[in-house]
């Protein structure tokens, strides 16, 4: 069945959530699954919303059968199954009967919602057991699955999209680069004004159906080149619409409207979360639908969220690491891809603004339409948009840098140097009470893995080991009874494996 498995690479749709900052960063951090949504008590079933879409004219005869059957597909399957295979089937089944109870069965959920049940009864049924974080093809198809466990297979939007930039950016794989658009630009669902590509299961506290800025901003990037190689309507129309969520607030959408201008949540069910990776990698997709389309749209929209990345980009330096979040330090596989992120981002505002401002001119008689409304023409966009920023407010020229070229520069260069800086680390215990749980106090200069070991004379009497992050972290310490004064040595290895040691005496008081 499968065509190829393989782990999860650096582009892994994984949260440092609210469940995981008071852990060690181990690359990539994933929370545990969650148990699978069930569905409302006086909800629809899923049988039940579908006829109900049917009575209404909402779908017709033929996709009616085609979902229904699907279902009673995967209701007889998982009676069959034993273990793993019928949990994860049945986690999936509970996610659909979830969106069903909630109302969340719409037409156009339909077909991703039935694909993701259909794709799992086959894997479960016929296929391997796979590990956490497994990523799967199946044969005839360019979309890539992955495992989460207690989930199912879920399709990976970002690794998909990122996938689809691949064939763009080789330049030869045309073929198959029309051939994944095909597939994906069906799955979208309306939303947000828009449309979305949709996560359908639970994920770090999230209910599904949601989407990430990350993923869309990375959508909107393959969607915007697609329509320059190859000028077909459907590619700048999807691209248009898929700019829905970027004007929307959550949980539609991923816009939080700041002092600023607007940052673009990496979750649209975790609006409060400053996931910075995803942010700046949402603003390299505008950039370059806006340089592509000339959408003043997008312009807007990258010039609110750039106000707000040079406003807090600075403030995600710790001095020796970047931060992932407002709560803590990146893992090294996100440290390393906020600064590919910067690094890309960097390279665009060098060149100036995504689109240059036009020349004043009166208004068109009869304008005033949405941006986001579909179009096919081949032509450009050209309509204004409403919201953030306008074209015309932007002094510099199509060539000279804008004003965020030298933070995202800066951060990228810092953090390119963080993964080749060794940690400082010291001892900052000097007295301990004896015969107790004690907290050996260090000064850490970044996220670590320390070693510490405390020595009575040439005798080891007590070792610990454990990721910590930067700032004044505490190691354990069972001290012993009887006082004394012992030498503790640090040896702190970072992410990257750069290390630093340090050495110190500590009076432990006896009774």
């Amino acid at each position: 069945m499968t065509l190829a498995v393989s782990p999860a690479g650096a582009l892994a749709h994984a949260s440092r959530g609210r469940a995981a900052r008071a852990g060690s960063a181990l690359a990539p951090v994933r929370t545990h699954a969650r148990t699978p949504a069930r569905a409302a008590a006086h909800g629809p079933s899923v049988s039940a919303a579908l006829k109900t879409l049917l009575r209404s004219s909402a779908i017709d005869e033929t996709a009616y059968q085609r979902d229904y059957s699907a279902y009673l597909a995967a209701k007889a399957t998982v009676a069959k199954l034993k273990g793993t295979r019928k949990s994860e089937l049945a986690a999936v089944m509970a996610n659909v009967q979830a969106m069903a109870a909630a109302g969340e069965m719409t037409p156009s959920r339909l077909p991703v919602v039935f694909l993701t049940l259909e794709r799992n009864r086959l894997w479960w049924s016929e296929d391997s057991l796979l590990g956490d974080d497994a990523r799967v093809t199946f044969p005839g198809s360019h979309i890539i699955w992955e495992h989460y466990p207690g989930q199912g297979i879920e399709i990976q939007w970002l690794a998909t999209f990122g996938e689809a930039n691949g064939y763009f950016l080789a330049g030869d794989e045309n073929a198959d680069l029309r051939a994944l658009l095909s597939e994906v630009i069906p799955l979208a669902t309306q939303r947000a004004g828009g449309i979305a590509w949709e996560y359908l299961f639970e994920f770090d506290g999230g209910a599904p159906p949601w989407t990430s800025g990350l993923s869309q901003g990375t959508a909107l990037q393959v969607l915007a080149r697609a329509w320059q190689r190859f000028k077909e309507p459907a590619y700048l129309t999807a691209a248009q619409q898929a700019l829905g969520i970027f004007e929307q607030p959550p949980p539609q959408g991923v816009r939080v409207d700041t002092p600023a201008g607007a940052l673009y949540a990496e979750y649209t069910y975790a609006p409060g979360d400053r996931i910075l990776n995803g942010f700046i990698q949402a603003l390299v997709g505008l950039y370059d639908y806006t340089s592509i389309t000339k959408d003043p749209l997008g312009l807007s929209l990258f010039e609110a969220g750039d106000a707000e990345a040079r406003a807090i980009t600075p403030s995600y330096d710790t001095g020796a690491w970047s931060k992932y979040d407002q709560y803590g330090e990146s893992d090294l596989s996100y440290h390393e891809l906020l600064t590919e992120f910067l690094q890309h981002l960097c390279e665009r505002t060098r060149k100036g603004p995504p689109l240059a401002p036009a020349p004043s001119a009166p208004p068109a008689s009869g304008s005033g339409g949405s941006a986001t409304t579909p179009t096919s023409t081949t032509s450009a966009p050209t309509s204004t948009s409403t919201g953030g920023a306008s074209a015309s407010a932007h002094k510099a020229s199509a060539s000279a840098p804008i004003a965020g070229d030298q933070v995202y520069c800066t951060a990228a260069q810092d953090f390119t140097a963080d993964l080749r800086t060794a940690p400082v680390v010291s001892l900052l215990s000097k007295r301990l009470p004896a015969h107790a749980r004690a907290g050996v106090r260090l000064s850490l200069s970044k996220i670590a893995t320390v070693k510490m070991v405390v020595r009575d004379g040439s005798r080891v009497v007590w070792t610990n080991t454990a990721t910590v992050e930067g700032g004044k972290p505490r190691l354990l310490w069972v001290t012993p009874a009887k006082g004394g004064r012992f030498t503790v040595a640090l040896t702190a290895t970072d992410l990257a494996g750069n290390a630093a040691a340090a050495e110190g005496t500590v009076t432990v008081s006896g009774r």
